[in-house]
């Protein structure tokens, strides 16, 4: 018996799947391609919401997101540091705010 259900879900199972593998197989390409998985969590757990399943939604989203971080953290901790580098700079400079 066939169903009138769409491939997409099936065709997004198998990018996944792909990105996976791809990312395990090349160790040149293999940061890239944790990106995009990250990316792609995070686009999934969107679409999830909007879709209406929201408790699953969130779960994807949350852990695209905590992953897309722990892959950035080699760029967010510098920012962080130069942030605080200018704040305390900003915070040692003659600008006293009188109260």
């Amino acid at each position: 018996m066939r169903t009138n259900r769409s491939g997409g879900f099936a065709i997004v199972l198998i990018v996944l799947g792909a990105l996976i593998l791809l990312g395990k197989l090349t160790p040149l390409l293999g940061s890239l391609f944790g990106l995009l998985f990250a990316v792609a969590l995070i686009g999934l757990g969107y679409y999830g919401i909007r879709r209406g399943n929201a408790f699953f939604g969130w779960i994807v989203l949350f852990f695209g997101i905590i992953s897309l971080i722990s892959k950035l953290a080699w760029l967010i901790v510098p920012a962080i540091g130069i942030g605080l580098i200018l704040f305390g700079i900003y915070s040692l400079s003659g600008r006293r705010r009188g109260y």
